[in-house]
């Protein structure tokens, strides 16, 4: 019997600790953890029911702020500055900036947010584009540090992208179980289905009561001569209240005359409307604190001395910071990339704006405090 020849195997593999047991049931699809697109048409259907959450993640978008790149000055960093200030990103739009907005607006709606460098040769970048995340799948590796974004072939397979290293892949706040992210309108589809019944009963209750209709009753007297005209005095009264309603369409005024025992009444004048502004309240608090802004940055002023404290400030440029520091390993792959086509061996540097959410006055006012604080300090006691 012959034996086989024994090899080297070399070095064992670092063993990942935090690592699932479980697998999945069907051999073929092992690895692959599809996302559904069912939950992303939900998210954007919440967005365009209700106008708050829109404008929520749009002004997410906007103070998240624009940023530039710093790779050590001269002309490589003067040309980088410019390549990002003007690379095509699709639909007539230019500039990295262009691009952030709709891979944040992703990345806030859906969970994750995906885009792809297309090069031009191996020399420079001829774009960047967004994709749509509901038509990339996540295939996962043996171990957590090794995934593949998959799409589906001409076949109707899935199957991997073939240049994994021009893909951009963003998810936001994953759960330990799970490559794709997690949206921040997670727990708003059931409040924002609330909210909608109330607005769809307040609009049935305004057709209902707003538009007016009239009940016009006659009863006719006692005597036989009177009941057996009846018929033909309700037809007229009905034909003569008709008329005056018609003139008063057109700002005609006209008086309603009628003989007998005639009444008139608003139909639903007695119905009592439910009062909508303490539950349209509450719902609309658990989905502002969802998104982390101030409820007047949205509109919303629901006391009459409603101002940006210190407190909520900070709160919320910590929460913005958040935002940025989940978007800028993208865009430092994007640069690294141009910087290494044109022959720099650079490391760039993200470089946001400035946040500023504060009251100028209040910090000129703390400043100055700490001035006279410090200067009695230095003059000691007197």
């Amino acid at each position: 019997m012959k034996r086989r020849k024994q090899t080297n195997p070399g070095p064992p593999a670092a063993a990942v600790q935090l690592r699932t047991g479980g697998s999945h049931p069907y051999a073929l699809l092992r690895g692959d953890i599809p996302l559904s697109g069912g939950d992303i048409a939900v998210y954007r259907a919440v967005r365009e029911a209700v106008p708050v959450i829109d404008a929520a993640v749009r002004k997410l978008i906007r103070l998240t702020g624009g940023f530039t790149v710093a790779c050590g000055g001269g002309k490589t960093e003067q040309a980088l500055r410019e390549f990002i200030r003007t690379v095509p990103v699709g639909r007539g739009q230019q500039g990295l900036g262009a691009f952030l907005d709709s891979y944040l607006d992703s990345m806030i709606t859906c969970g994750s947010a995906v885009g792809e460098i297309v090069p031009r040769g191996n020399r420079d970048i001829a774009t960047v584009l967004c994709g749509s995340i509901a038509d990339v799948q996540v295939r996962e590796g043996d171990t957590p540090l090794d995934f593949a974004l998959c799409g589906y072939d001409e076949s109707g397979g899935v199957a991997p992208f073939p240049r994994q290293d021009l893909l951009l892949f963003t998810p936001y706040e994953p759960d330990a179980d799970s490559p794709y992210g997690v949206s921040m309108l997670r727990g708003m589809p059931f409040l924002a289905d609330l909210l909608l019944k109330i607005y769809h009963c307040m609009g049935l209750n305004w057709e209902r009561a707003g538009n007016v209709r009239y009940a016009v009753t006659y009863r006719p007297a006692g005597d036989g001569v009177d009941r057996a005209a009846a018929q033909d005095r309700a037809r007229e009264i009905a034909g003569e209240w008709s008329s005056a309603m018609q003139a008063a369409k057109y700002g005609d005024v006209r008086d309603f005359v009628a003989v007998g025992d005639v009444s008139i009444k608003v139909i639903g004048a007695d119905g009592q409307i439910l009062d909508s502004q303490v539950p349209v309240r509450q719902i609309l608090e658990q989905l502002v604190a969802k998104t982390g802004l101030p409820p007047f940055l949205l509109g919303l002023n629901w006391s009459s001395t409603e101002r940006m404290s210190s407190q909520q400030a900070d709160l919320m440029t910590s929460e913005l910071t958040a935002l940025r520091r989940s978007l800028t390993p993208m865009l430092e792959k994007i640069c690294r990339l141009w910087l290494r086509m044109h022959g720099s061996p650079a490391v760039p540097e993200i470089l946001w704006d400035p946040i500023n959410l504060q009251d100028d006055v209040e910090e000129a006012r703390a400043r100055l405090y700490d001035a006279q604080a410090e200067r009695i300090r230095q003059e000691g006691p007197t």
